[in-house]
């Protein structure tokens, strides 16, 4: 942003942006159905972070069970809560702290500091809940971990790529604000 001369007036809210972009993935991942399906035929089972349903064999309806009875299941929904929540937070100090004329550089370090903290509480999340549901749930035939836990996965990785430039920002503030005198590369004979 700062070294291809882009004005700080046009890309001020590429930021939010993306935090707002990531806000959406969080949303999908903790909605979707599809953290956990199975891959081949017959299709019986499909989990999400809150349930896990099956099917029998031969077809039918799909019957599920709350993964919210499991102390696992309640400790991977409630990491990876927290961890939405903190990027929520993060997205509305970023609108604010964007909005103002002039920039809090330090604020803007704060809000790096917190997405590093959101991401650690949702790669918990994501990794408390395959290692313990293929331990703890039978499963058969071959399953996959499907596109919600994918989102939840990019989601978690915005917040920690967000964070550093969130975190590295207020290093290039003269340049943002206009303040260093240009350098010329050609000089007159």
């Amino acid at each position: 942003m700062v070294k291809y001369g882009l004005d700080y007036t046009r890309c001020r809210w590429i930021l939010p942006l993306l935090l707002g972009i990531g806000v959406i993935f969080g949303i999908i991942a903790l909605a979707g159905r599809g953290w956990l399906e199975s891959q081949t035929l017959p299709y019986v089972h499909r989990a999400s972070l809150w349930e896990s349903c099956r099917r029998p064999d031969e077809g039918g309806d799909w019957s599920c069970e709350s993964l919210m009875d499991y102390a696992w299941g309640r400790a991977a929904a409630a990491t990876y809560l927290v961890g939405f929540l903190l990027l929520v937070i993060c997205f509305a100090l970023a609108i604010i702290a964007f909005a103002i004329d002039t920039l809090r550089f330090n604020f803007i370090r704060g809000i790096g500091g917190l997405l590093f903290v959101a991401a650690v509480f949702s790669i918990m999340g994501l990794v408390i809940y395959p290692v313990k549901f293929s331990t703890d749930i039978d499963m058969t035939g071959i399953n996959m971990f499907s596109w919600a836990y994918g989102f939840g996965w990019t989601t978690a990785i915005m917040e920690i790529c967000l964070g550093f430039f969130f975190c590295c920002l207020p290093n290039y503030e003269d340049q943002i604000l206009g303040n260093v005198k240009p350098t010329y590369f050609y000089s007159s004979p």
